[in-house]
């Protein structure tokens, strides 16, 4: 048997060692992100599974993005301009936000909080998932007027975001995609579950007098006949999260809409008139209210619940008192559904370090 090597051999040998050595030098493996633990969640309803589920290191990602002007044309605005933690994340107390050239939009910003649980997004519902929501304000030439192209360029060229990127997706080209990924993790991790009805449903406090009672009208279906759009006892999301139309306008006909709502992404008349059922949370803090931005107070709003409502076209059969224009309040009883809507700000959330800027 042969034992010596022969020295023409040598360079392949070689050759084989230097590939090993440079193929190990370029070899990373990935850490996993780590996954993000969310609070107990009680009296809600079971959380619905995303093939996006946020990590630590993706909520961190998405938050720095939700806050960097980086994704509007000139680098001025960000997600943030018009979703303020102050104010549950909306733009509290603008009718509408005002975009890159400050031209108003053309319907009032909604809050972002326990969005995980949203069939669709939009007043109207035009986007499926929160991944598809992001792409539309970047875009939109009225909001940050920036193609997505160049924000991806932006965002790849940043040694910052290139080192987070790959620390949440492992090594693969940043686009789109991943971007608005990030920032869906963010949002979905936007849960307000800290409220004094939240300490009360969790028997660690109580309503006053004034408060219970105002709980009881907004679930008696005989009373404020709240809780078929607005549920607060089954469930604590204080909202559906389908669509509908409450009887804002005495409009008899489909195309007397200016904005018709759902029906403009169906393009089916029943639709006509049909807006996202908003929450009660944190209701107090996201003045004004409707998808228009018309009533400016709460009073106002349980004054429409009240005596004003129109039986229009469409109106939700849910909406069992229209008839009559309403379920007529006692003045008693509208203080009282006032104190209780009032036990449904979170100061926690809007104060939570962890949902603020990071920059």
């Amino acid at each position: 048997m042969n034992k010596h090597i022969h020295i023409s051999s040598y360079p392949s040998v070689i050759l084989i060692c230097l590939f090993l050595v440079v193929a190990l030098a370029g070899f990373r493996v990935e850490k996993p992100a780590t996954p993000y633990t969310l609070p107990e969640l009680r009296y809600f309803p079971p959380l619905p599974v995303t093939n996006n589920p946020p990590t630590i290191e993706g909520v961190d990602l998405g938050r720095h993005l939700f806050y960097d002007p980086i994704l509007s044309v000139d680098s001025s605005l960000s997600c943030a301009h018009c979703h303020r933690q102050e104010a549950a994340f909306s733009d509290a107390p603008k009718k509408f936000s005002t975009g890159i050239r400050q031209t108003p939009m053309k319907r009032n910003t909604m809050p972002l909080f326990n969005l995980a649980w949203y069939p669709a997004f939009f007043w109207d519902g035009r986007a499926a998932d929160l991944e598809s929501q992001v792409f539309q304000p970047v875009r939109a030439h009225d909001e940050m007027d920036l193609d997505w192209e160049t924000a991806v360029q932006r965002i790849a060229g940043n040694t910052f975001y290139r080192a987070r990127f790959r620390s949440v997706f492992g090594s693969v080209q940043i686009d789109s995609n991943l971007v608005a990924k990030a920032i869906a993790q963010f949002e979905r991790v936007l849960i307000s579950n800290r409220s004094r009805y939240d300490s009360v449903l969790a028997r660690k406090a109580y309503f006053t007098p004034e408060e219970s009672e105002g709980f009881r009208i907004v679930n008696d279906q005989s009373k404020g006949d709240c809780l078929h759009c607005h549920p607060t006892d089954a469930q604590a999301l204080g909202t559906t999260g389908q669509f509908s139309n409450n009887g804002l306008d005495a409009f008899t006909r489909p195309e007397q809409f200016t904005d018709p709502g759902r029906g403009g992404v169906s393009n089916l008349a029943k639709d006509t008139g049909l807006f996202r059922i908003p929450s009660l949370r944190n209701i107090a803090l996201t003045a004004p209210y409707m998808h228009d931005g018309r009533f400016q107070t709460l009073e106002e709003v349980i004054d429409f619940y009240s005596e004003g409502v129109h039986a229009s076209y469409n109106i939700d059969s849910k909406m069992q008192y229209a008839y009559r224009h309403g379920v007529h309040f006692t003045a008693e009883d509208k203080a009282q559904v006032l104190a209780f809507l009032k036990t449904l700000t979170d100061s926690a959330f809007i104060t939570d370090p962890a949902f603020g800027n990071p920059w």
